[in-house]
C-alpha cells in the first residue's frame, strides 16, 4: 500500500506523514512551524485514504481552511486529491498531498520496466504521466480522456483545461496557451508546457531551453493583441501558485475585471509573490533550481497599494477607482499628442 505525505509548498519543514485512515490534526505550532495566531493549534483533522488515494480534510479553527481556494466550512469535511492545494488558514500556509509506494513493500523482485528510480513499481499515476509526456500532439486529447478516467488528479485543473480545444488560443509541440478561467485583467494567458512539470521547485537547468520558449510565446501572445500598443504587460510566475503544474501568466496592466475580487489576487500580482519570466530563467541558469524565500505567503497579505503610484487603498471597489483615473489620464494625454 502507498504511503502519504503531506508537503509544505512554502518549504518550511519535512513533510508530515498522514498514516492510512488514522487521523491526524494539525495547526499552529512546532509541526507546522505556523505562529500565526489567527490559526487555531486544531484546525484541521486530516485522514488520509492511501488505498483510494484521496485525504478527507475537516475544518476544525474557526477561521477559514480552504482546498483550491474553496472553503472547507466550520465543522464540514471535503477531499483533498493530489495536485490540488490546501491552505490551512486565510488562504496562507498552502500544502500538498504526495502519495508514494511504501519503501518496505518493495521486497519481491521486479520486472525493471515497471520500476521507478527507487526500485520500486510505479504507481498508475506516475505511470500515465510518463506516458503522456511522450505522445504526439495528435493523440494527446484522446489519450488524456482516458487519463481522467483512470487517475484522478489528471482531471484537475489546468491539466484538463490546457487538453480543451475551446480554451486553447495557441498551441506547438511544447507548450499551448489557454485564457485564465478567471482573468484579472482585461488580457489574462497561461502558457504551459505540455510535460507535466509539478511546481517551481521541481524545475532545473535542464528546463531553461523550456522556460525561454515559454517566454518568447508569451512575447508573441502581447505582440499579436490588438491593444498591445496602449497597454502594459508583464510576463511571470505565482512563488506558490494555487494550481499545479507549471505555468507563466501573461497579464496586462489594467486590472479591468470582475475576478479581482480580494487582496489576494491584488497582491498575488503586484507584489514580489509575482516572479518575473526572465528573474526565474536567470536562477535556473545560475542556481540549477529556483528559490523561493521564506515567508513569502506573507506578501498575500500587505495593504493595498496602486502598482503605478504606490498609494495605499482601503478596499478593491478604492482601488479599482484609483485605477481608473490612473488610465484616463492616459487616455488624455495619448490624445492630446
Amino acid at each position: 500500500m502507498s504511503i502519504c505525505q503531506l508537503v509544505s509548498q512554502d518549504e518550511t519543514h519535512k513533510p508530515i506523514l498522514l498514516p492510512h485512515l488514522e487521523s491526524v490534526i494539525l495547526g499552529r505550532g512546532p509541526q507546522t512551524t505556523i505562529k500565526d495566531k489567527k490559526c487555531s493549534r486544531e484546525q484541521v483533522e486530516l485522514k488520509a485514504d492511501c488505498s483510494k488515494g484521496f485525504v478527507k480534510v475537516k475544518q476544525l479553527g474557526a477561521n477559514p481552511t480552504s482546498v483550491d481556494s474553496v472553503v472547507v466550512g466550520h465543522g464540514k469535511e471535503v477531499k483533498l486529491m493530489p495536485g490540488q492545494l490546501l491552505h490551512i488558514v486565510n488562504d496562507l500556509y498552502p500544502y500538498t498531498v504526495q502519495f508514494k509506494e511504501d519503501p518496505g513493500s518493495c521486497k519481491r523482485p521486479l520486472d525493471v520496466s515497471s520500476k521507478d528510480e527507487e526500485g520500486c513499481s510505479e504507481t498508475p499515476s506516475l505511470k500515465a504521466a510518463k506516458k503522456h509526456e511522450h505522445l504526439p500532439e495528435s493523440v494527446r486529447a484522446e489519450e488524456s480522456r482516458e487519463i481522467n478516467q483512470n487517475v484522478g488528479h489528471w482531471s484537475h485543473g489546468l491539466k484538463a483545461s490546457m487538453q480543451d480545444p475551446n480554451m486553447q488560443v495557441f498551441k506547438d509541440d511544447k507548450v499551448v496557451v489557454i485564457k485564465d478561467k478567471y482573468p484579472k485583467a482585461r488580457y489574462h494567458w497561461l502558457v504551459l508546457p505540455w510535460i507535466s512539470i509539478h511546481s517551481l521547485k521541481a524545475l532545473r537547468d535542464e528546463h531553461c531551453s523550456l522556460l525561454k520558449h515559454m517566454q518568447k510565446v508569451a512575447d508573441h501572445m502581447v505582440q499579436q493583441c490588438p491593444h498591445a500598443s496602449s497597454l502594459d504587460f508583464r510576463s511571470g510566475y505565482h512563488a506558490i501558485p494555487s494550481m499545479s503544474h507549471v505555468h507563466l501568466h501573461v497579464i496586462s496592466q489594467d486590472f479591468d475585471s470582475p475576478y479581482l475580487k480580494n487582496k489576494k489576487h491584488w497582491n498575488s500580482f503586484t507584489t514580489d509573490y509575482f516572479i518575473e519570466s526572465q528573474d526565474v530563467i536567470h536562477m535556473l541558469e545560475t542556481d540549477g533550481k529556483v528559490t523561493v524565500k521564506e515567508g513569502t505567503s506573507e506578501l498575500l497579505k500587505l495593504p493595498l497599494r496602486c502598482h503605478l503610484c504606490r498609494k495605499e487603498l482601503p478596499t478593491i471597489p478604492a482601488l479599482k477607482q484609483h485605477l481608473k483615473s490612473h488610465f484616463l489620464a492616459e487616455s488624455r494625454t495619448s490624445n492630446a499628442s
